[in-house]
């Protein structure tokens, strides 16, 4: 008897076509501080010269449970860009700027199609973030998942001025909280989302949720905020990515002790995805689970919030308020 590992389900052959595939993708998104190019055993990129004390910072995730309705719907263009906004949206919470990307994805057995297009997105995601992908890892492990089944998760690493990690400090009693819209739900919620919907609901792909199919809606990409970031950066001092967890969770990780904040619901853009799960989940639970149309907030002076809506078309969602608990209270 004589084996081969293609006889046990991994196919190398498969995984060298993907990687010529993605090869041109992925250097689309190279800047000049990349060094080399996909294919070494790790990805090299220069620190920017322009940082004069510069800090690093990364950021690791994956997409959640969105990534079963993309497999089961078989629409894999957009799932790359959330894997890469869920990260890059992490890094400028911290100030930092996008540098670099890498991306790890794992499966049954490689459809190099399918793969390639997952990958395009992870492409698109890195351009609209400004950072480049230099590398990642594919992976095929037929003992672990089964038939279509994959999974993503990436991996990113931003830079900011030590300088500019102050800003929190400077939080104080009736600040202005800026909320930046969401696509919808972005990429949080899943589970209860697909448990609601398809389990209680019955609901189907095609049904309307507004003037939109539900896997339309659903499978919105989630937004990615760097652009609007680096456009009001100096004003700000602090910002929350509107993640698991919701408002609730997410807001005080950015407050000192003492503070917490009042949101005004009314004062957030109605999306007809969070009027549906209005009807079947309680107000608590839908705050601290999704963003409601918020994708992200910002901290910032009172008198800095009109050129800071200006700039990033924000909106003024609520303010600081002294609270030893840090409560974020939904009005």
């Amino acid at each position: 008897m004589s084996l081969t590992y293609k006889d046990s389900g991994v196919d190398i052959e498969a995984g060298n076509n993907l990687i010529d595939n993605i090869k041109p993708i992925a250097s689309s998104t190279f800047d000049k501080n990349v060094l080399g190019g996909l294919g070494s055993f790790s990805g090299g990129y220069k620190i920017p010269s322009e940082f004069k004390n510069p800090i690093l910072f990364s950021a690791t995730d994956g997409v959640g449970t969105k990534l079963k309705l993309a497999i089961d719907s078989k629409r894999f263009d957009s799932i790359g860009i959330d894997l890469v906004a869920m990260i890059v949206n992490d890094l400028i919470c911290s100030f930092a700027k996008p540098m670099f990307f890498l991306d790890y994805y794992a499966t049954a057995k490689l459809n190099v199609d399918e793969a390639t297009m997952v990958i395009k997105g992870i492409a698109k995601g890195c351009e609209q973030a400004g950072c480049s992908l230099i590398g990642g890892e594919t992976a095929e492990m037929p003992g672990i998942y089964q038939k279509d089944d994959f999974d993503l998760a990436g991996f990113g690493v931003g830079m900011a001025e030590e300088e500019e990690l102050k800003n929190k400090e400077k939080i104080k009693e009736g600040d202005v909280l800026v909320g930046l819209a969401s696509s919808g739900i972005h990429s949080n919620g899943y589970s209860l989302i697909r448990k609601l919907c398809f389990e209680k609901l019955n609901m189907n792909f095609d049904d309307l949720v507004g003037d939109k199919n539900l896997i339309d809606t659903l499978l919105e990409p989630t937004k990615i905020y760097v652009k609007e970031f680096l456009k009001v950066k100096d004003k700000v001092k602090a910002l929350a990515h509107i993640t698991g967890g919701g408002f609730v969770e997410n807001i005080p990780r950015v407050l000192d002790d003492g503070f917490g904040a009042i949101i005004k619901e009314d004062s957030i853009p109605k999306q007809p995805i969070y009027e549906l799960l209005k009807q079947y989940i309680q107000k608590d639970e839908l705050y601290k689970t999704f963003n409601m149309g918020a994708g992200l907030v910002m901290v910032c002076n009172k008198e800095n919030a009109t050129e800071i809506i200006e700039k990033s078309n924000g909106f003024i969602i609520g303010e600081i308020i002294l609270d030893d608990n840090k409560s974020i209270l939904i009005k």
